[in-house]
Parts: structure tokens; sequence; C-alpha cells
């Protein structure tokens, strides 16, 4: 028998370069339970009918207001110029309205946002009822519609958290995008019927009643009483603060970065799907809805892909890697002269587009503390929004003077290299690690 003492347990020495990237281990099969895990929360269920009502109508204005546009001035130039002055207020207005979602209650700037878009889509349906509404007037109404989109976003992504808690934040920003993107198979069907019947203007009107429905779920909510904001001085010091913030975090910095190219270059490429309709695939208005609704079908399907498998995503690079398909599927569709094969990128170019869009969400709202949370959602909106209006009218400059397809190839292949770049940085693949 030996005299050695027993050996007792010890602590294995692991080297250390398997601590920095912990591999992740997956116990818990998908399900429905994991799918649809943020729709246990009662705010978010009224949130979630509400919104699908309203969105509905919001892609149906959307698909009505371009193919109008188009209708009556036949100009590429001049639908990129209405494109661009209805998202200029985001870029003028969103950090100011993430400022004020940090301030005040986000249920109230919300019902008044909507309030506001309510009323002004009544009105531009009877504008265009009473007929020769000239461009100046549509492009006007687009930008106070763009002001209250300006306050009402920043609020809004700051709030689903509210509404969820941070356990479920990526499954409802899925969530939210599968039905953002229902409705956008759903709304242009619709418009595409309803133009050749009822007109523009039933849809700018049916899209104003759309809001009663998202009016109603924010006021039947039951909300905690919040803590009392920080109250800072400015607006511009609470501006620097989360400036500051953003400067100091990488990843954050670097989600932002890409994104505000992506945004100048490639997001307002479905601004075009009039033209490529009507003087590339002689389509009508139903063709346009088709095409539209394909698109959201795409991202209908990355959002359900990611509310379902979001947890199993390389969220480090899944970013990047999504937004480098996206720009391929984009460029085949400039070049196709078929139906369906556009069809198919345009499905394809959803799928990658909201899978990027969904975890580069996620990643900066776990990331930021919540004081901050509306401010450095503000610069999101103005790095995926705000910027968008100046690529608009690059875009419609580039297609008036190269033509459409040459435009959009061009764009793409800039967002193309510039999600090539990004891949080489290597962010953390925990999203506690973000800080």
């Amino acid at each position: 028998m030996s005299d050695r003492p027993p050996i007792e347990p010890t602590i294995a020495n692991v080297p250390v370069e398997q601590l920095t990237e912990p591999r992740r281990v997956i116990t818990t099969p998908v399900s429905w339970r994991v799918a649809f895990a943020a729709l246990r929360h009662r705010n978010f269920r009224l949130f979630f009918a509400g919104q699908g009502i309203s969105l509905v109508g919001t892609w149906m204005h959307s698909v009505a207001l371009g193919w109008l546009v188009y209708e009556v001035t036949r100009s590429t130039l001049t639908l990129g110029f209405v494109s661009f002055l209805s998202a200029l207020p985001v870029t003028i207005f969103a950090v100011v309205g993430g400022n004020l979602a940090d301030r005040v209650s986000k249920r109230r700037i919300l019902i008044w946002t909507q309030v506001g878009s309510l009323v002004l889509a009544l009105m531009l349906g009877t504008l265009v009822w009473l007929g020769n509404m000239p461009i100046w007037q549509i492009a006007a109404i687009g930008i106070l519609l763009g002001t209250a989109h300006a306050f009402d976003i920043p609020a809004r992504q700051s709030f689903v958290v509210e509404m969820v808690g941070k356990a479920d934040l990526m499954n409802a920003i899925a969530l939210n995008s599968s039905l953002f993107n229902t409705a956008r198979v759903l709304g242009p069907a619709l418009a595409g019927v309803l133009i050749s019947t009822i007109g523009a203007a039933g849809c700018f009107w049916l899209n104003g009643l759309s809001y009663f429905a998202v009016i109603a779920s924010y006021l039947w909510m039951r909300l905690p009483t919040p803590s009392a904001p920080v109250q800072h001085s400015s607006v511009w010091e609470g501006t620097q603060i989360a400036m500051q913030y953003i400067r100091q975090h990488g990843p954050v910095r670097r989600i932002l970065m890409l994104m505000a190219v992506c945004s100048l270059f490639g997001f307002q490429y479905t601004t075009l799907l009039p033209v490529f309709t009507r003087d590339i695939l002689h389509g009508d208005a139903r063709m346009l809805g088709f095409l539209t609704s394909a698109n959201g079908a795409g991202a209908l399907t990355g959002a359900m892909l990611l509310a379902s498998f979001g947890h199993r995503l390389p969220r480090r690079t899944i970013f990047p890697l999504s937004l480098t398909a996206w720009s391929m599927a984009s460029v085949v569709f400039a070049y196709s002269t078929s139906v369906w094969l556009s069809a198919a990128m345009l499905v394809l170019a959803g799928i990658a587009f909201i899978v990027g869009m969904g975890s580069a969400n996620t990643l900066v709202q776990l990331s930021v503390p919540d004081a901050l949370r509306g401010r450095v959602m503000g610069v999101y909106t103005m790095a995926f929004l705000g910027v968008a209006p100046f690529g608009a009218l690059l875009l419609g400059a580039a297609a008036n003077l190269w033509g459409a397809p040459l435009a959009i190839a061009a764009g793409m292949t800039i967002c193309l290299l510039a999600a090539l770049s990004q891949l080489r940085t290597r962010a953390p693949d925990n999203p506690a690690n973000l800080n």
C-alpha cells in the first residue's frame, strides 16, 4: 500500500488563449418558446399587435408615395430628392430625440409622434384626392413626417428594453423586425392593388387610420413608475457624454461607422424600385408591390432566423458578414433583367440585411448603460437613418447620370469593401464585454 497522501481535486490550468474567447455551448433546443420569448411580456404583446396594424399602413403609404412621385415627374432625381427631404429631419433631430428620450417618458413621446403622423397622413391623402397637388406640398408633408420619426425612432428603440428586459432584448428586436417585414410583404402587395382601385389617396387615408391601433396599444400598457431621469444642463452636454462613450468603446464605434457608410452608399437602393419596375422590368404598380414584398419576405425570414437562432450566431462577425452578403445580392439585382431573379436577389438581400441590423442593434443596446440608452440610440438612428437622405440624393443623382443599375452597383461595391475591412477587426463575442 502506498504511503502517498490522497490526491486532492485541483483546478486545471487552462491556456490563456482559451480564456480570451470562450466558446458558447448551446444546451437548449430551438423551440417556439425560444423563438417567441418576448411575447410572454404583456406590454410587448400590446406593442406587437398595435405596430403590426400600423406598419402595414406605413408600407402602403411608402409604396404609394414613391409611385405617385415618379408617375407625376418621371424623374429619378426628383424621386431621390423627395426621399432626401423626408429623411433629412432624422439627420438633424435624431440626437435631440435621443436626449429627450433620456429626460421624459418614452411612452409620452411615442404617443405624440404617432398622433402627429396620423394627422399628416390624413392630410396628405386629402390633398392628393383634391387633385393638382404640386411636388413641393408632398415634400413639405414628408419633412413633417420625417421630423416625427426623428423623435419617435430613438424613443421606440430604447423603449423595447423597458417592455421586455435585457434577457429577452435580442428576441424582442428580432420579433419587431419580423413584424416590420411582415408588414413589408403585406403593405406593398395591398398598395399595388389599391393604387389601381382607390388611388394613392386611399392608401394615405388607410395609413392614417392605422395609427389608432398603435396609439391604443401605448395607452393600454402597464408600466412601473419610472425613476427620475438624470437631468443635464443642455442637449449639447448630454450629446457630448454619449459621443465620449462611443469614442471609448471600439466595438460600438465600429458598428456605427460601418452602418453610416452603408447608409450613405447602399441603404437607399429600394428608392429606385419604381425605376427598375417601369423602365427595366417593364412592369406596373402590381409588379412594384411584388418586388417590394419579395424584399420584405426575405427580411421577415431573416428576422425569424434571428429570433430562433440569434443566441447561436457569432456576434463578433455576423454584422459585417451579413452586410457582405447583402451587398453581393444587391449587385446581382442591379443588373438583373428577369423579374424572378430580381425577386430572388431581393429576398437574399432582405435576409442578410435584417440579420445584420438585428445583431448590431442588440450589441449596441446591451453594451450601453441605461442612463445613456436614449442618447446612444439617437446616434445609432442618425448613423442608420440620418445619413440616408444624403444617400438618397446621391443615388438619385448617380442614377440620373449613369442609370439605375450602375448607380446601385457602385454604391454596393463601396459597402462590400467597408464590410470586408471590418471583418479584419475582431470584436468581443460576448456583449457584456463590450464595455
